[in-house]
């Protein structure tokens, strides 16, 4: 608000500037012409009023209406009305304040070159207004249409984000129900886990980065959520470096590719795996490390498939606009995650 008043009262005192000058040069001509200050400032005082009106007439109608292309014959048509009616006015006012027959004389003999004035200031105007507003039209449609992309994309995002819950709640869900009947104890436990997963969750803005410090909190909370359903089968190993845990990333982003990586690695043999995840800075990245072992017989990491790659990557392109910044490699039965995530 302070800014627009400030920016008012500058082409305010600009537009007095330039009214003083105008009439200040007009009258210098016309007392250049043998007349006295009186008879040079009254007759500059009156042209300038009217022609000043008339640049804020052509004005005030081109803020609210733009001429196409085909319609400036009529505005030049208006700028030479509008001239001719700034002289007619001029000619009837001013016997009133100048009586002087000389004066008159010249006048009548002047009035070509001040419709001329006229008819050239009133366009010039009119030309600065057609453009000037025209520049605003194109940035306020700019600006409509950066929020449009905007509230797309946070709808999106925000999909993305609702697609998790469902997803995870509904495998936790069945394993409590399994767990019930057999194993009581740890199906309160894994309630207890998925109610702290869930609630901290909620308490995240859709678009508020974190720390990787929270993330790998959150990350923790579903693998000892994880770990109840499994058992001794799943394990975990979790480092990352002394600079990484301030580093920040979108929020729930680790925890479908550490999913992908249960997925993969457990689904496919009874046996033990091992998760692990790392993090490191490099350069401006925070690279994020998720590798798990896998039967290359029964499984096929490499095209990716599931919401968890597919969902992050489609999340990092929307917030930085790249799709370099998931990778995966599979090689000597260990399929490889890795996700790096610019720091603005």
């Amino acid at each position: 608000m302070a800014t627009t008043t400030n920016i008012f009262s500058k082409i305010t005192y600009a537009l007095v500037l330039c009214f003083l000058a105008w009439v200040g040069a007009q009258a210098y001509i016309v007392e250049s012409f043998g007349f006295n200050w009186y008879i040079a400032f009254g007759d500059s005082l009156v042209n300038t009023v009217l022609l000043s009106g008339a640049c804020w007439l052509i004005n005030n109608n081109l803020r609210y209406y733009q001429p196409g292309e085909k319609s400036y014959i009529n505005l030049l048509v208006w700028c030479g009305v509008l001239a001719g009616l700034c002289i007619l006015i001029a000619r009837w006012v001013l016997p009133f304040i100048i009586n002087d027959k000389v004066y008159e004389s010249f006048f009548s003999q002047s009035l070509a070159i001040r419709y001329f004035i006229s008819f050239l200031t009133i366009g010039c105007m009119a030309m600065v207004s057609v453009v000037w507003f025209t520049q605003l039209d194109q940035k306020e449609n700019e600006k409509r249409k950066t929020d449009a992309e905007k509230l797309a994309r946070e709808a999106e995002l925000y999909n993305l984000r609702q697609q998790l819950q469902p997803h995870f709640l509904f495998n936790s869900l069945n394993s409590i129900n399994a767990l019930i009947g057999i194993r009581p104890d740890e199906a309160r436990k894994m309630i207890h886990q998925l109610s702290d997963f869930l609630r901290g969750t909620l308490k995240k803005d859709d678009q508020a980065p974190v720390t990787l410090a929270e993330e790998l909190q959150q990350v923790q909370l579903y693998l000892d959520i994880e770990k109840v359903r499994f058992g001794h089968r799943l394990s975990a190993e979790i480092s990352h470096d002394a600079k990484s845990g301030d580093m920040m990333l979108p929020p729930m982003l680790l925890q479908p590719i550490v999913e992908n990586s249960i997925k993969f690695g457990l689904y496919d043999t009874t046996e033990a795996v091992t998760i692990s995840i790392r993090a490191e800075v490099n350069d401006n990245y925070l690279v994020l490390m998720v590798q798990n072992p896998y039967d290359a017989q029964t499984s096929r990491p490499m095209k990716g498939t599931g919401f968890g790659l597919s969902g992050v990557q489609r999340r990092l392109y929307l917030l930085f606009a790249r799709n370099d910044l998931v990778e995966t490699h599979a090689a000597d039965d260990v399929f490889t995650t890795i996700i790096k995530i610019p720091q603005v």
